[in-house]
């Protein structure tokens, strides 16, 4: 294990959140605490369901304000085709061996202590006021595409390649891994966190978490929507707050027990954290790009990712343009995102557009997803070297692995899933799955071995009734089939945790 620039392992952060060991996935709400203190006196978020703090005022009987939203169309000229993305790239600075100095004071205050507040509507007064009805005009984009100027080099398609249908019957049934306990080991990301991500690469929210080895004893560690400088607590930030669709960081710490340290992280200047894959940031056009998957094929790096069209008000819902593939040869510093390793989502209905993708003897398996939280997972399978070859792939379907039937993939589970996150484990020769159930309300384990099947049923890891509003579970790849470490995502927080199952695998 490489030093670390924080200890991940002092008392006032310890305390505070190993005290969540052991503890059942349907368990909660707990005892209140404190919010945990990292090693700075920086305060952070606790994801946890607690009874209210004995000591703290009651809560106001009325909102302050209560908005009304209008809903306001407004044509928005989209110069066609994409501009190329901006590939501006510093290096890591070394940071300070004092891992509470601030490295780019330049770039960034070290921000002072919040003081008391003293906003009258607070106080305990028999008044009581009244909210404020405020008229909220709410902007819907007609994107009209025009014109525009400099694009990305067009790439010459690939050959395409026709496979024969393949018998893939599935694997002997195995035995469900028994979860001994799970608990939060910290948080990573974000004010207050051991990495002080805010400070060093303007990283104040973000989510998703996932993670791939880049070469050995590396792992690369891929967000989505990040936000920095005047991102504030309740969710994704604004456009205004430094908003980036997606950024990478690098780690080589190998003792997950205590945390996990950030080396570096791919950056556009100094104590600024790059924008990998670009998005056009237009609603009903090209919202955001998201990564759900990473891996490695030699020295070249792969990432699939989703264009996202636009959010849904419905809570978990979205509706994708395509999933994708994006590849750099520069140890992730840059990406070119493939011109055709592309799976449209025509009318909604794509079936492969949230993706999980993992090497694994001769292929490329990837499990997919439609947009949103209620879709089910399907399989395909691709020769390594014809991994951006869309007409390579293979689709599980009864049994079989077929060639052009993406729409057609038997799904691998019952029940509906989302923001999967797959690994082979080699010790115990058995594939791991973990992703969110929304319908139980769980971040759930499942085995098997094979890719196809049979997947045993679904063992709870994390309880969205302890962990409010969590999301994710990206395992990382130095996991074990006895110490399981996760990413998590709380939506209040806007922040990533890591998390550690102890399993009970059978013998």
């Amino acid at each position: 294990m490489r030093a670390r620039p924080v200890s991940h392992g002092s008392a006032a952060v310890g305390v505070v959140l190993s005290a969540i060991l052991a503890v059942p996935a349907q368990a909660g709400p707990l005892p209140w605490l404190p919010p945990p203190v990292n090693i700075c006196g920086e305060t952070g978020f606790d994801p946890v369901n607690r009874l209210p703090d004995p000591a703290a005022p009651p809560a106001p009987v009325l909102p302050p304000s209560i908005d009304i939203p209008i809903w306001v169309p407004q044509l928005t000229p989209v110069p066609i085709p994409d501009p190329p993305h901006d590939n501006t790239r510093v290096a890591q600075i070394p940071l300070p061996s004092d891992p509470c100095r601030n490295p780019c004071p330049e770039v960034r205050d070290t921000p002072e202590p919040e003081s008391e507040s003293t906003d009258e509507s607070a106080s305990t007064g028999s008044a009581i006021a009244l909210p404020r009805i405020r008229i909220n005009p709410e902007i819907e984009p007609i994107p009209i595409p025009v014109p525009g100027g400099e694009s990305e080099p067009v790439q010459v398609a690939p050959t395409p390649v026709v496979r024969p249908i393949e018998r893939g019957p599935v694997g002997a049934p195995v035995v469900p891994t028994r979860v001994e306990s799970v608990r939060l080991v910290e948080q990573v990301t974000g004010h207050g966190s051991a990495n002080r991500t805010d400070m060093r690469w303007q990283v104040d929210g973000t989510d998703l978490g996932l993670f791939w080895e880049t070469e050995p004893g590396k792992v690369a560690m891929v967000f989505g929507d990040t936000f920095g400088e005047g991102w504030a607590y309740g969710g994704a930030g604004s456009d205004a707050a430094d908003w980036r669709s997606n950024v990478l960081a690098y780690s080589t710490d190998k003792d997950l027990s205590d945390g996990i340290t950030i080396d570096s992280m791919v950056q556009d200047s100094a104590c600024h954290a790059a924008e990998l894959l670009g998005s056009r940031k237009i609603k009903n056009w090209e919202t955001t790009t998201i990564p759900t998957s990473g891996f490695a094929l030699g020295k070249r790096q792969f990432l699939s990712y989703m264009s996202v069209n636009h959010w849904s008000k419905i809570p978990g819902m979205w509706l994708t343009n395509y999933g994708g593939l994006a590849y750099s040869d520069d140890g992730g510093q840059t990406w070119t995102k493939d011109q055709h390793a592309r799976w449209e989502n025509m009318f909604g209905l794509g079936r492969f557009q949230v993706a999980a993708m993992v090497p694994q003897g001769d292929y490329v398996y990837m499990f997919g997803t439609p947009n949103g939280r209620i879709g089910s997972i399907g399989l395909a399978r691709v020769r390594k070297a014809d991994v951006l070859n869309k007409t390579a792939y293979q689709y599980w379907v009864d049994g079989d692995w077929a060639p052009a039937a993406e729409n057609s993939a038997t799904p691998l589970v019952h029940g509906t899933a989302s923001e999967l996150s797959v690994r082979f484990d080699e010790e115990s020769r058995q594939w791991q799955m973990v992703y969110l159930d929304s319908v139980a309300g769980q971040i759930v384990l499942r085995t098997a071995g094979q890719p196809q099947g049979v997947w045993t049923s679904t063992v709870p890891l994390v309880s969205t009734e302890m962990y409010p509003k969590a999301y994710g579970g990206f395992i990382h790849p130095w996991s074990t089939a006895r110490d399981l470490y996760f990413t998590m995502s709380a939506w209040d927080s806007y922040n990533v945790y890591l998390m550690h199952a102890r399993l009970n695998p059978p013998r």
